[in-house]
């Protein structure tokens, strides 16, 4: 895998909009928590645009990322948010290129689509982490301070504790770190940038607002199409609002009858993605151990950059 270097104060960090816009005080607040880290946040008017469902035309969020990663002055790119559209850009990105001048890319949700190109198509690290909208503008209310900066940084040796995991079977494994939002992977298999994991990897599963029947439906895609097969452990998030309200099944009964005959250790409930509370940044494209005891975590082995 390639890696960005590490993040060091003063650096200057491009947020762009691969996806969906958000409000010029969203923009605002999280470039103010980037300065409070000590980050320098740059963007070009590309952000504001407006098309049907996103921030801009294809054609338009493409070259801005494209220029900001180009950029030498630039260390890292930070999504305005998800929403939707990222997939619309693959066909623009030069995979050589990309992978000519590696950068840190920061995103979760809809960006999963350029998080998966990068980590299974190009070959490089990058951090499921808080994005602009609804994160970093909360500042430390909306994200895990620590893992940022750790996983940013080049900390190894960290364990990120899932205090609250809901164990669907016990186990250890190790491997890479490959994976990120249910239905944007489910979305990309039949294409060119289809989500194809390396063997013997560790996936990190989760969504919003699904009900248990349409997670069982795209489990059993995922398995049908061979990735499940691939992987050594799993490790699902919160699957916030994926319960039936009336107290029927939930996510977690999903699981469980999805993954029956998944031999390696699985749990729900990590705090990355859409999360309740603040998001946890995790290393995808980094080899990681998950256990199940003495409590439910992931622990960080190798730094997803340079």
């Amino acid at each position: 895998m390639r890696k960005p270097r590490a993040l060091r104060p003063g650096d200057r960090v491009a947020i762009v909009a691969p996806a969906s816009g958000c409000s010029a005080q969203e923009l605002e607040g999280g470039m103010a928590e980037l300065r409070r880290l000590g980050f320098d946040p740059v963007h070009t008017p590309a952000v504001s645009e407006r098309a049907l469902f996103s921030a801009g035309s294809a054609e338009v969020r493409a070259r801005d990322f494209l220029a900001a990663w180009a950029d030498p002055s630039v260390a890292a790119l930070v999504a305005l948010r998800g929403g939707y559209g990222s997939a619309q850009l693959l066909p623009y990105l030069d995979p050589v290129a990309v992978a000519h001048s590696p950068k840190l890319f920061i995103g979760y949700s809809d960006t999963t689509a350029i998080l998966s190109w990068l980590t299974c198509h190009v070959g490089m690290t990058a951090l499921h982490g808080p994005m602009v909208e609804r994160r970093l503008s909360k500042g430390a209310e909306g994200y895990d301070v620590a893992s940022f900066l750790a996983m940013s940084s080049g900390d190894t040796g960290v364990v990120l504790a899932c205090d609250a995991a809901t164990v669907v079977r016990d186990g250890e494994a190790r491997g890479v770190l490959v994976g990120g939002t249910l239905t944007q992977l489910v979305a990309s298999l039949g294409t060119p940038y289809a989500f194809a994991p390396p063997e013997g990897c560790i996936l990190f599963i989760e969504d919003v607002n699904e009900r248990p029947y349409r997670v069982h439906r795209m489990l059993t895609q995922l398995t049908q199409a061979g990735v499940l097969s691939r992987a050594r452990g799993v490790v699902f998030g919160e699957m916030r609002g994926c319960d039936e309200p009336d107290g029927g099944p939930t996510a977690v009964d999903a699981i469980r009858h999805a993954l029956d005959a998944f031999a390696g250790p699985v749990f729900c409930g990590f705090p990355s993605g859409h999360t309740s509370g603040p998001l946890v940044t995790l290393p995808l494209g980094a080899r990681v151990r998950v256990s199940t005891r003495p409590g439910a975590a992931v622990a960080v082995e190798e730094s997803p950059v340079a």
